[in-house]
């Protein structure tokens, strides 16, 4: 098979740096050859057309989905509720999921027929968890802070219906994936947006997000929600809120991300251990990149789930 120079480079980082998970790695090796010659792009089409045949669809068995469910007054405010289809005695702990979408894009279903996000409600509820999925505003038309407001209005809608669908709203918790990651990094460091006493939450997890604003210049699609003015982006951004949040945290990452986002897990990641409430669990994803690293949930590569199921379950 012939490779590209960016292929074999990118293969002798995955080797060197994911070696040792590697080794016991349930991915199948076409699929790590598909990854690899993906390389370090952000392409949800080809992505997805990886993962999706190895997705459930709807119908989905043993699972109750309310989809479409107002959650805020926007357009957009707009959420899925997954459940078993049997109710349960106890209440059930909640995951809500925030997609990404570079700021400008996104939704709670990437199509009609997608089987992306269900996948990560589906992989909640076979777990033991209500699963919540939602949309939020975009920019450029709404910009900074419409996102984090929506996360907000988000949680105090899923901790006021928690009961009526099974759940317990004192362990909600608040995940989200690249844009998605942003929102609830800056949901948990600033609390001035919080419609929910103490934030509502259990804990939160960051795949792939952005977290200092300084650190590294934003694209167009960024500004288009921050804003162009770098005196704001200090202040926009969630390190130092989320180094002093005593919230339980879990960050991600992919050994295939743009090295942007590498760099802020590594920020973040440094930074949480400083904290009175002790360091993050982190996770760097061995083979995979930006996007199969959440189109993979609820397969048989639970390299990721199991790190997600382990801190849901322990707070830390």
């Amino acid at each position: 098979m012939m490779l590209t120079r960016l292929a074999l480079t990118i293969l002798t980082a995955a080797l060197t740096l994911g070696a040792a998970q590697a080794q016991q790695s349930p991915m199948p090796d076409d699929i790590a050859w598909k990854l690899i010659e993906i390389g370090r792009a952000i392409d949800p089409p080809k992505t997805a057309a990886i993962y999706a045949p190895l997705q459930a669809r709807e119908p989905y068995t043993g699972v109750k989905v309310q989809r479409d469910i107002r959650y805020g007054t926007a357009e957009r405010n707009l959420l899925d509720v997954f459940t078993p289809e049997t109710a349960t005695a106890a209440p059930r702990p909640i995951l809500i999921f925030v997609h990404g979408g570079a700021f400008i894009g996104g939704n709670k279903r990437t199509t009609p027929d997608s089987p992306f996000y269900d996948n990560i409600m589906l992989w909640a509820v076979k777990n033991g968890f209500v699963g919540v999925n939602i949309t939020y505003r975009l920019a450029p038309k709404f910009p900074w802070p419409a996102g984090v407001e929506d996360v907000a209005t988000a949680v105090q809608w899923v901790a006021a219906h928690a009961a009526e669908n099974g759940g317990d709203p004192a362990r909600i918790f608040l995940m989200g994936h690249s844009a998605g990651a942003v929102h609830v990094a800056t949901y948990v460091a600033h609390p001035e947006f919080h419609k929910v006493g103490g934030g509502g939450l259990a804990g939160a997890i960051m795949a792939s997000g952005v977290y200092d604003l300084t650190a590294t210049p934003l694209g167009d699609q960024e500004m288009a929600y921050f804003g162009t003015d770098p005196s704001r982006f200090k202040e926009r951004s969630s390190l130092q809120g989320l180094q002093a949040s005593s919230l339980p945290l879990m960050i991600a990452s992919a050994e295939m991300d743009p090295p942007r986002f590498v760099e802020q897990f590594d920020l973040l990641k440094q930074a949480a251990c400083k904290r009175p409430a002790g360091c993050a669990r982190s996770v760097m994803l061995p083979q995979h990149s930006h996007m199969s690293e959440v189109y993979s949930i609820n397969t048989e590569d639970d390299r990721l789930t199991r790190e997600i199921a382990e801190f849901l379950q322990t707070g830390k």
